[in-house]
């Protein structure tokens, strides 16, 4: 009796070993398929087993967990593999142009010159309406099903591309504060050296301040030159980000920015040369005025 039960024991032992030693090899080889994309072992091992072996590399196993003290017991277990990722990279994102030839989609939806839509169609036939027409093909949208693709001439494509730059350009870089400014082109001149003084300590703090001028009615007042004189009150410390431009009928936006100190030092320069040729102008008038008398 006593010789059955060792006997018991020791199979229950090499049962266990050999099945943990199973589990083990397993679960290796799988995380080398995953990880290789071994295109052998999708077709064997189907693709739904590929896809979700690095959150579950082997379903639960019954594995015999010996107890020298209690007799052989089975139990569930759950493998684990350490090689799993846990973010996937993102894909950069293209620049704004044309794609030339290389499409990789077969089935597209085509905006023309235009703007207007010309539906569903195949590459071949985006293809053949790119050289019938002399256009470029841009890509507008790749995230939606079919993706968009436009018809667009090389100016189009330029101005595009110069829109995109200066809103990049306008828009405010992380960690920079931009503050909003909105008044109407009748703004008495208090009020607006009370509005520039704010300004002036905003872009003392290098802060980014957008303002808004809206023409008032029966105003003659010319909004760019009120964006000018604002500029000429802070331009010992203060720029353009973004020039005076009309963002809808009556509304004119900019947007302005501390000067950098390379900036700074050009600008000192400047105004050093100026005041040293208004200086000399006025001592030659002052000559000429002399010899007159």
């Amino acid at each position: 009796m006593t010789s059955s039960r060792s006997f018991f024991k020791q199979f229950a032992c090499m049962l266990s070993l050999l099945l943990r030693m199973s589990a083990l090899c397993t679960m290796k080889y799988l995380c080398q398929v995953t990880r290789n994309e071994n295109k052998y072992a999708k077709r064997f091992f189907g693709t739904l087993l590929t896809q979700t072996a690095q959150k579950w590399l082997f379903s639960p196993l019954w594995i015999v967990i010996p107890d020298p003290k209690k007799s052989a017991v089975f139990g569930l277990t759950q493998p684990f593999c350490t090689d799993e990722k846990s973010h996937a990279q993102q894909k950069s994102k293209a620049a704004f142009g044309s794609v030339g030839r290389r499409i990789p989609y077969r089935i597209l939806h085509v905006i023309g010159q235009d703007g207007e839509s010309l539906g569903t169609m195949h590459r071949a036939e985006a293809l053949r309406l790119m050289d019938q027409n002399g256009l470029k093909l841009v890509l507008l949208r790749e995230n939606v099903e079919p993706p968009v693709y436009r018809l667009m001439t090389g100016q189009q494509i330029h101005e595009e591309q110069l829109k995109r730059a200066e809103k990049k350009k306008a828009s405010p870089k992380p960690g920079v504060v931009q503050k909003e400014l909105s008044f109407s082109s009748a703004i008495a001149k208090n009020d607006l050296e009370t509005k520039t003084k704010q300004i002036a300590q905003w872009i003392e703090k290098r802060h980014h301040v957008k303002v808004t001028i809206r023409q008032a009615k029966g105003s003659s007042t010319d909004m760019f030159m009120l964006f000018d004189q604002i500029l000429e009150t802070v331009s010992e410390k203060a720029t353009y980000l973004s020039k005076p431009k009309v963002a809808r009928e009556g509304v004119s936006t900019c947007i302005f920015r501390h000067m950098s100190d390379k900036e700074l030092k050009e600008h000192q320069k400047m105004e050093i040369k100026k005041n040293s040729t208004v200086k000399k102008d006025e001592n030659e008038d002052l000559k000429s005025n002399e010899l007159h008398q």
